[in-house]
């Protein structure tokens, strides 16, 4: 059974900015469901609870009628009444003015306004929620916010403990199978002496402490390294700032079997010293020919 759920409800105003609110509690590792009728709260919430595998939910609730709205309330009332979950109110809510003008810009058609006016719509839903919104434990107005600025917003205040958002994917890879379709940095090392010409180091790989010497001994390694670290400095901490979750970088020879697999052990431990989470991936490192045609 579950313990000390975190469940939060993101609701407020059509076009205050919902869906990068889920977005953003999805990078902070909840299990986010967009648009659940209320009625359906207190089944979902017992499914989660026998499951005993969730422990953070958020839940995107969009206003569709007068009825969701109740619902929305007869639901909350009953989640409050155990002690086994901390259930929060997100309320996202701009001016009107920002609000016409995101509709103007979307082209949608505002739920509640029908053959009305934009604004009309607005009116009537914001005189709708000002009940739920008076319960919210956390109200973010996003007239002046760009999406970045409300990311960092939502991520200060439901961030837990130190975990840490941005994180480094490292992988190594052989160019002969193709690049990563998902790298930001590609880095090819294929300058460097090859292992593979040397007959005792042929069938290791770089986890090896023979290939890993043998790579990291060469000049070339050296200089590369150090300028490709200087380099990591300067670009992980701009990543970071421009509100990226995660970067991945790709280091890549021939194969992917030797120098790009003791490079990104090296890379990675020195990317971990300086205080980023890094998961590195071998892609590569275990082809042969013989897998290669089986695939």
């Amino acid at each position: 059974m579950v313990e000390n759920l975190q469940l939060v409800i993101i609701t407020g105003m059509s076009g205050a900015g919902k869906t990068v609110a889920m977005q953003s509690f999805e990078d902070m590792g909840y299990f986010c469901v967009d648009n659940m009728p209320p009625s359906l709260l207190p089944k979902f919430w017992e499914l989660v609870r026998e499951s005993g595998k969730l422990t953070k939910i958020a839940l995107v609730i969009d206003l569709r009628a007068r009825a969701f709205f109740d619902e929305i309330m007869t639901a909350l009332e009953s989640m409050d009444n155990t002690t086994l979950i901390t259930t929060k109110i997100l309320f996202l809510e701009a001016n009107d003015e920002e609000l016409v003008s995101r509709y103007k810009e979307t082209r949608r058609t505002h739920p509640l306004a029908m053959n009305d006016r934009v604004l009309e719509g607005i009116k009537k839903e914001r005189e709708l929620l000002k009940d739920i919104k008076g319960r919210a434990q956390k109200v973010i107005n996003t007239t002046d916010l760009s999406p970045r600025q409300l990311r960092e917003e939502i991520h200060a205040t439901f961030k837990k403990g130190d975990a840490e958002l941005f994180r480094v994917e490292l992988i190594s890879f052989g160019f002969k199978y193709g690049l990563p379709i998902d790298a930001d940095v590609v880095m090819d090392v294929r300058f460097l002496p090859n292992p593979h010409y040397v007959d005792d180091l042929r069938p290791l790989t770089g986890i090896d402490e023979p290939v890993y010497d043998y790579v990291m001994k060469q000049p070339e390694t050296e200089v590369f390294y150090r300028k490709f670290t200087d380099l990591l400095d300067c670009i992980l901490p701009g990543y970071k700032k421009e509100g990226k979750n995660n970067v991945t970088i790709a280091i890549g020879c021939t194969g992917g079997k030797h120098r790009s697999v003791a490079l990104s052990e090296r890379i990675g431990h020195k990317i971990e010293s300086d205080g980023y989470p890094v998961h590195i991936t071998h892609r590569d490192k275990d082809k042969t020919k013989e897998t290669v045609n089986r695939s």
